[in-house]
């Protein structure tokens, strides 16, 4: 039986695990994460909207696979091999392959700013939305210390959301929910001295949409009291202040990195071609580029990959849909003849108060009635039953009591 190997848990992974005939392959995973993140929902989870829990899926219950929680750090093209270290003992091993399918994602994108990686919270992984859920309760507690004057509160309360891509604008609008639904009544003499600061280098936001949707998206940010800093970029962050371009420079007392993404140490050392975004590049069947011609055992899908001369944005759907089809073409022990092609689906995007954007080949479409659509789509790709009867109930608890402002 051939052994395929591959590395990570993200949708491109996750879908083709899901996928792939396991009577045919023994299936080995690695990777320091030992669950699929459903990422869409997770900047609901930041402010308590939906339970963290709700939106994972173990990766153990895919069933007749091995996993390792295992960084892999080194790729052996001419053995076949990989080097691995586990992530808690920190114990080295290798482990042999017939077929490698590299599958890791990227990282968060600081540009190399001077005090982001020490100062700013990032919103990739499940530990990153804890992180700011906690410091977002924190940040209203210090404000309620008794002896501070207005202008020492408002330091406290000035939220600041870099990244005016859909999951800076996303935590910008749980943001503004909290604020409103829960806020408001737990925090009495607060919500009012408030701010929301988003700040993004182009000239609007949700630059991906149409441009009438990106527009309305910003006018419903401005009668929200969301501050809209476009054309501005960040010189640098320090504990407590941040400064930008234009010379601007204020307090904060939560900075959210949501700026993009990058390749991950591990790709860029990795010995695979890379173009120059830092990608892996791939032919429309997957298979890694290398000096004469592609590889016939090494695939990379998902963010950390890009097909050569087609460029494909860095969303779930995309991920999922090279992930179902880099099973297919392993199924058919990779005799399809017609290569990969991609099936826009359209984007969705929630910008706050029971409002979102939809930007489809269908319908583009804005307000409540979209809104509803957002959350059957999302509820429908929501990986398990128990995924989603996890986040009706969340929804449902949600509305009908608030968030949950404990701090723990």
């Amino acid at each position: 039986m051939k052994r395929i190997i591959v590395l990570g848990t993200g949708f491109a992974a996750f879908r083709f695990l899901k996928k792939i005939n396991t009577k045919l392959y023994k299936i080995t995973v690695i990777s320091p994460r030992n669950h699929f993140l459903f990422t869409p929902l997770l900047p609901s989870t930041t402010v308590g909207t939906i339970e963290f829990r709700s939106i994972i899926e173990p990766i153990r219950n895919v069933k007749n696979i091995i996993f390792h929680q295992s960084y892999c750090t080194e790729v052996d093209t001419v053995n076949n091999k990989v080097k691995c270290l586990d992530a808690d003992t920190k114990r080295q091993y290798t482990l042999d392959f017939d077929y490698l399918i590299v599958a890791v994602g990227e990282v968060t994108n600081t540009f190399g700013i001077e005090g982001i990686k020490e100062n700013a919270l990032f919103l990739k992984e499940l530990n990153d939305a804890r992180k700011i859920r906690t410091m977002v309760v924190d940040c209203f507690e210090n404000a309620s210390l008794p002896g501070l004057s207005e202008a020492e509160k408002k330091d406290y309360l000035r939220f600041v959301v870099c990244g005016g891509g859909p999951t800076g604008v996303e935590f910008a609008a749980e943001l503004h929910d909290f604020i409103e639904d829960d806020v408001k009544r737990k925090y009495k003499y607060l919500g009012d001295l408030v701010e929301i600061i988003l700040i993004e280098a182009k000239e609007s936001i949700l630059a991906s949409f149409d441009k009438e949707l990106s527009e309305y998206a910003m006018k419903v940010f401005k009668r929200q009291n969301i501050s809209l800093r476009t054309k501005s970029l960040v010189e640098s962050v320090d504990k407590s202040n941040i400064s930008l371009n234009n010379g601007g420079k204020f307090k904060y007392g939560l900075l959210v990195w949501a700026t993009g993404n990058t390749s991950t140490d591990f790709v860029r050392n990795s010995g695979l071609t890379t173009g120059r975004s830092g990608k892996i590049i791939t032919d429309n069947f997957f298979r890694v580029k290398k000096e004469n011609g592609y590889s016939s055992n090494i695939f990379a899908i998902g963010d950390c990959a890009v097909i050569e001369g087609e460029e494909l944005l860095a969303t779930a759907q995309v991920a999922q849909q090279l992930g179902l089809f880099m099973a297919k073409y392993m199924n058919k022990e990779m005799k399809i003849s017609v290569p990969f092609k991609f099936k826009n689906l359209g984007m969705l995007a929630y910008i706050g108060g029971h409002k979102a954007l939809a930007d489809t080949p269908q319908f583009k479409g804005t307000g409540f009635k979209t809104f509803l659509l957002w959350r059957s789509a999302y509820l429908t790709r929501l990986v398990s039953f128990k995924n989603k009867l996890l986040v009706i109930f969340d929804w449902t608890k949600t509305f009908l009591f608030g968030r949950d402002v404990s701090n723990f």
